[in-house]
């Protein structure tokens, strides 16, 4: 059953974001200072990440403290170092001799075909949104889903604003599971359940779109901007899991995306979906019960990501278009 309830219901866990409208880029922190057990599943075929081979299992580390979201591509990454800092300042991390290490994976979208593709994402900006972090998710055109476009078969000249979103389920028995996307994909977006494209690339005629599978028929996608993707997220629980599970679990969330998105996980896209289990819940669960309700927090965080944008740089976002 849906509930009012969001990824911040989640104890111990805040979201921050960092936008530079002008440059159409920015970040986005998911602080968890506590730590939570962490996995990724990574499924696009041109990622651009940080630290997800630590997260494999069998690794000597199971908790990070933050996951960070950015555009810039991989100069992007350069964001988790501020957040680093930020967390070292405050005494979270791995213990080590004299020291602690924050551990914070990063993944990136490329975002350089709008705006200005030499402002980027870097360690002030990571520093930035976790100074800002708090209960509050603000969705759209902010954070890594500033310059996120969608829906890119005609060209950047033909998509539409992507952006970020956020969403949550929870069981009757008070576990919770939510999913925070940020939504810069090749492919057109798709409501699932009633089957209708809500954003699609750009046609002639005002208000409409052309099918993204009968310009693949036709054509090969010979935009230059074919590899300027990616839609990258996290998904977080309070239930108590293993790395495994948590693994496991990320698999399953992807499938959101499968849904939403058509076509993902393309040679051209670095989709991916971290995995948080901050283990403040011992309410019995198991990875079945956990795994539809985290595919279904990521169906409806894309939708709310492309739904929420607003127009930037010159690419309309789809109620926009949709109601011109």
């Amino acid at each position: 059953m849906t509930k009012n309830v969001s990824l911040t219901s989640i104890s111990g866990i805040t979201v921050g974001h960092w936008t530079d409208r002008e440059a159409a880029t920015g970040c986005t922190v998911v602080l968890c200072p506590e730590g939570a057990v962490a996995s990724a599943d990574v499924r696009g075929g041109a990622p651009a990440t940080r630290e997800t081979d630590l997260l494999r299992t069998g690794k000597l580390v199971e908790r990070v403290h933050a996951v960070v979201l950015s555009g810039g591509s991989a100069y992007g990454l350069d964001a988790a170092s501020g957040v680093m800092r930020w967390l070292e300042e405050r005494g979270v991390g791995y213990p080590v001799t004299g020291a602690v290490v924050p551990i914070v994976p990063a993944a990136c979208i490329f975002d350089f075909s709008i705006g200005s593709a030499v402002v980027r994402p870097d360690a002030r900006s990571g520093y930035a949104a976790c100074e800002v972090a708090s209960m509050s998710i603000a969705e759209g055109s902010v954070g890594a889903g500033a310059g996120a476009t969608v829906a890119k078969a005609s060209g950047i000249e033909r998509a539409l604003k992507g952006g970020i979103g956020a969403a949550a389920e929870q069981t009757t028995s008070g576990i919770t599971v939510g999913a925070l996307v940020a939504v810069n994909a090749w492919g057109e977006v798709v409501d699932p359940e009633s089957g209708r494209v809500v954003a699609g690339p750009r046609a002639d005629i005002l208000g409409e779109f052309t099918s993204t599978l009968d310009l693949l028929r036709a054509n090969p996608p010979l935009s230059p901007f074919a590899q300027e993707n990616s839609t990258i997220g996290v998904v977080a629980t309070d239930a108590v899991l293993t790395k495994e599970q948590a693994q496991r679990l990320a698999v399953i969330a992807q499938t959101g995306l499968a849904r939403t998105i058509r076509p993902v996980h393309t040679p051209v896209d670095g989709d991916l979906i971290f995995l948080l289990a901050t283990c403040k819940n011992d309410t019995q669960t198991d990875v079945l019960q956990l795994g539809a309700l985290a595919a279904s927090a990521v169906e409806r965080a894309v939708l709310s990501a492309v739904l929420s944008a607003t127009s930037l740089a010159g690419i309309p976002a789809a109620t926009e278009w949709v109601s011109a």
